[in-house]
């Protein structure tokens, strides 16, 4: 039930606003040939689990955070001959891309 004139959100509705806002929960991305490209994806920086983003926080270097990002795809990037750095730049760049898309995003009601 309503309250009049007060705002009440439903949290389900606010957080599918956000998801719409940055394009998805997960970041997809893709490695190797054009043709054929081996796809990988972690948790938008938005949707980030609180223990995997502890993880990120402690981890040293870029190699220990793309091993938390893509956890048991790790291996398998490597062998597509992916760039640890790279991930993290994606990372960082996804990150304060949605910073910005967050700013403009007002949270709906129902």
């Amino acid at each position: 039930m309503s309250k009049p004139n007060r705002a009440r959100y439903r949290l389900e509705t606010v957080r599918r606003s956000y998801v719409e806002a940055v394009g998805g929960e997960r970041v997809e991305f893709e490695v190797g040939p054009e043709d054929d490209p081996a796809v990988f994806s972690f948790p938008h920086p938005m949707f980030t689990p609180d223990d995997v983003q502890q993880e990120l926080n402690d981890a040293k270097g870029d190699e220990a955070g793309a091993r938390v990002l893509l956890g048991d795809q790790f291996a398998e990037f490597l062998a597509a001959g992916g760039d640890v750095n790279s991930v993290m730049l994606l990372y960082v760049g996804i990150r304060n891309e949605a910073q910005d898309k967050v700013a403009k995003v007002r949270p709906t009601k129902g």
